[in-house]
């Protein structure tokens, strides 16, 4: 906050007829930099050296570099002129608003910032994950209506809850605002107190308390070796294939993953919550001759007996496969009834068991998925002769 005040707003040193040195400030504003609460009324003076030889009637003030009406200023002596300013709205930039004094000429004499704002108000939504165990990564909002254009500072603090000492964050360079990075000096199987304290120069707050335990919020890099292929000529199916995330391989813990999967044009994904902890799966029911994208992501669920399921983790990188284009009759085909009545209701009949086999089955259950693949190579060379018949027939 200091180091901003000092860059934003220099009194100016001139050159005064008279032989002033350029160290004599030639006119100064008092108070220098205030930080005011909004609403505040401030009374702020500009006092021009004597030898300058420049009456305080001839000056003027500009705010942000609009001029002020004459109706705010009074002339308190020969060499000082006041401006009142009333009810303050909060500053319009983080490096404050510029009051300035000028003489009849509009040159600058002397400037000043002013901050307004509020008191930070307390840091909500505090919650905090951790990257495979190795680091403890917080992030919070402020308050209210935020900083109010206030340089606010934030700090991370942090303790072992029965008897560890208080300490602060002090990585802060994560991607995330208002975030901070645990690094070092981390201890498993012992709970933390975590909180943050927003601190301006109109007064402090800090967040309400949060406890945990760092196996309680693990999350894991996304799963690896994200492949998806075709299941023979089923052109209604995919199938996925995904390794653990290597971070974990040696944790003792168990899975939970979940697959998304979207048509190429669309961006609307689908999710499948039921995949368990296999490294598989089947995707059922998708459009023949269609590109897909797949993800998966990961939750591991009980990491060293914690009895809270971890945190997900980000999904993978898209992979795309595209299903096989259909053999079925095309627009303007007639197909043939010549196989009878019977032949029609073992058909239909088929259709319905399977049609209940494929609902059982579907996404990543292994039921009836054998039966399953025969029955649908059996139909699609069926539908495929069939197909080869009327085109015989045609010519």
């Amino acid at each position: 906050m200091n180091a901003v005040l000092e860059i934003c707003c220099l009194v100016l040193t001139l050159l005064p007829p008279g032989g002033l040195s350029l160290s004599t400030h030639v006119a100064v504003i008092y108070p220098q930099d205030p930080v005011l609460r909004m609403g505040s009324n401030l009374t702020a003076s500009c006092w021009v050296h004597p030898e300058l030889g420049v009456h305080a009637s001839s000056l003027f003030w500009t705010l942000n570099g609009q001029p002020l009406p004459s109706s705010l200023y009074r002339v308190l002596s020969p060499t000082n002129l006041s401006v009142t300013l009333a009810g303050l709205n909060a500053s319009r930039q983080t490096s404050g608003d510029n009051l300035v004094c000028h003489n009849h000429k509009g040159h600058i004499l002397a400037g000043s910032c002013l901050y307004v704002g509020m008191p930070p108000e307390k840091p909500v939504n505090l919650t905090c994950w951790s990257r495979n165990t190795k680091d403890l990564t917080c992030s919070w909002a402020p308050g209210g209506r935020g900083e109010t254009n206030i340089s606010t500072q934030y700090t991370l603090k942090y303790k072992l809850r029965w008897y560890g000492k208080e300490k602060e964050c002090e990585d802060y360079t994560h991607t995330q605002p208002y975030s901070c990075s645990i690094t070092r000096d981390l201890h498993l199987f012992t709970p933390y107190e975590i909180w943050v304290e927003a601190s301006n120069q109109l007064g402090r707050a800090a967040s309400d308390f949060i406890t945990l335990d760092i196996l309680d919020v693990v999350t894991t890099d996304p799963p690896s070796g994200v492949t998806v292929s075709r299941v023979g000529q089923l052109e209604d199916q995919l199938s996925v294939r995904w390794e653990a995330p290597p971070a974990l391989k040696d944790f003792l813990f168990q899975a939970k993953y979940q697959i998304r999967y979207r048509l190429e044009e669309s961006q609307d994904w689908k999710v499948m919550d039921d995949v368990g902890n296999q490294t598989s799966c089947r995707l059922a029911g998708l459009r023949p001759g269609t590109v897909y994208f797949v993800q998966v992501r990961c939750n591991p669920v009980g990491i060293y007996g914690s009895r809270k399921a971890g945190i997900w983790s980000e999904w993978s990188h898209p992979t795309a496969a595209s299903t096989p284009h259909s053999e079925r009759l095309t627009p303007g085909s007639c197909d043939s009834k010549s196989s009878g009545d019977s032949n029609s209701t073992l058909r239909r009949e088929l259709k319905q068991f399977f049609g209940w086999v494929r609902k059982h089955a579907y996404g990543c259950s292994s039921m009836s998925m054998k039966l399953y693949d025969q029955w649908r190579v059996l139909m699609q060379k069926s539908h495929k002769a069939r197909n080869q018949v009327l085109q015989g027939d045609k010519s």
